[in-house]
């Protein structure tokens, strides 16, 4: 209900936007109520708007709000562009932040670019230049150079004025970072912190020195939990010298978590990366193929296996149709213990220990989930062959119980392979999220097939001697 509600309000939010861009109104009057909407509002109308409409709509919002809006266009972008003449499109991109002005010049064909970027002021080309010297694995791919910078000697007042002057250019204000004599990263400052500082406070003692940062360097994989710890707007990004370089904001930072979150599902998929919805069919099948030819040989495995159970079937042809149950309930636990270990190995700290508790733990969790499904299993199975199958009291309960028996040691297997494969994979400098999704998949396959099939030979024909 909740999410209708808000579709309702986005639709009316984008057909008055759009009345108010075709109106009769002044650019005056438009300008002021286009100010009552948000920018991600303004731009999810785009689309609805002519090309003249549009341009008309960068003239009655200004430079500096339809860059800001931009920053929001996350398809067509290049599109929108392309409708301007090259001069108004380097004005746009060199008045937004760095970070997002690279987004936005990544939607180009090389050439047209190439002709932006040499229109754009030095200052700005500067920036998207140490910007895109950082590959996409690295934070500084991510950072902005949008920030307040003061250096530790001057004083609160000198301080201040620091801060207007800089406000102007740059909009990060809620925390000024701090550098000594020779540019180098000193510590940082609430905006609160200092204005509320009296004159003769030095302003040294206001900074917090053992304030967090990241190396531009650094692996994103290796520093996402670190920037997830802490809850500050930014956190400064540091050269090797400890040289202030950026920053990477909340937002980055929501945006980077949600990247590597993306990419850990396509790996789970045994991708070697996320797809892209435009991204051609031969690299779509380029990426998918050759695990899925590793999958298709260890399937044919699990087939074989199931092949030398022939006599068990023959016998007892009612087994079959609860294949699937085991099959499944094994492959739900196999991934649910996949998803815990590989968060768990996320942590380049945890300890050989650490991991031994994990295992033990998933055991224990996958086998007394499997004795109180393997109960109701024994319940409702022995129940439903003995009124609806016409089988005696022990037919009924002796094959309810081996299901749920089976079931039981399935789920602990399960959860013990789920576990130990990516602990394994790690081991040997293999990606664990790569590798483990598919091969769990099939190897719990495996592993349901011969514990069910095993011990309805064991049990119910060579122990029991039931046969149909």
């Amino acid at each position: 209900m909740e999410e209708k509600t808000d579709d309702i309000i986005l639709k009316n939010n984008t057909e008055q936007i759009v009345s108010l861009i075709r109106s009769s109104l002044s650019v005056h009057e438009k300008r002021i109520q286009l100010n009552d909407y948000h920018d991600n509002d303004i731009a999810d109308v785009f689309d609805v708007l002519t090309a003249e409409e549009r341009k008309s709509l960068y003239s009655i919002l200004g430079l500096d709000r339809t860059s800001e809006i931009f920053a929001y266009l996350e398809e067509d972008v290049g599109k929108y562009l392309e409708e301007l003449d090259n001069e108004r499109a380097a004005d746009i991109i060199e008045s937004m932040d760095s970070d997002d002005a690279i987004d936005v010049l990544e939607e180009l064909e090389d050439d047209h670019r190439e002709e932006i970027i040499e229109l754009m002021d030095p200052e700005a080309k500067v920036d998207i230049d140490l910007i895109q010297s950082f590959s996409e694995e690295e934070i500084g791919s991510h950072m902005t150079t949008n920030f307040i910078v003061i250096n530790k000697s001057l004083s609160i007042r000198q301080a201040m004025k620091e801060l207007v002057s800089q406000a102007a250019k740059n909009d990060n204000i809620s925390t000024l970072y701090v550098v000594d004599e020779e540019e180098i990263f000193y510590g940082a400052i609430g905006l609160h912190t200092l204005i509320i500082a009296r004159d003769y406070v030095e302003l040294e003692s206001l900074v917090t020195t053992s304030y967090p940062y990241v190396y531009a360097d650094e692996e994103i994989e290796d520093c996402i939990e670190y920037l997830k710890d802490y809850s500050e707007d930014s956190i400064p990004v540091l050269d090797r010298n400890k040289k202030l370089l950026g920053i990477i904001t909340s937002q980055d930072i929501v945006e980077v978590v949600d990247e590597e979150m993306s990419e850990d599902y396509a790996k789970l998929a045994g991708l070697s990366e996320e797809e892209d919805l435009h991204e051609p069919l031969k690299e779509s099948i380029k990426k998918r193929m050759p695990w899925l030819i590793i999958l298709l040989f260890l399937a044919l495995g699990v087939s074989s296996v199931v092949g030398l159970f022939e006599p068990v079937i023959a016998q007892l042809t009612l087994v079959v149709s609860f294949q699937s149950l085991i099959l499944g309930m094994s492959g739900n636990v196999g991934t649910q213990s996949l998803g815990v270990t590989i968060r768990v190995l996320a942590d380049e700290g945890v300890k050989a220990e650490d991991k031994r508790h994990l295992i033990f733990k998933e055991v224990r969790i996958g086998l007394s989930n499997g004795f109180l499904l393997g109960m109701l299993t024994f319940l409702c199975i022995g129940g439903f062959i003995f009124f609806f199958k016409a089988q005696s009291a022990l037919f009924a309960f002796s094959v309810s119980g081996c299901i749920g028996l089976a079931l039981m040691v399935a789920m602990g297997i399960s959860s013990f392979m789920g576990t130990i494969i990516p602990i394994g994979l790690k081991k040997l400098g293999m990606d664990p999220a790569v590798a483990s999704g598919p091969l769990i998949t099939t190897m719990n396959d495996l592993v349901a097939v011969i514990t069910y099939y095993g011990m309805a030979w064991v049990l119910l024909i060579n122990t029991l001697g039931l046969v149909e």
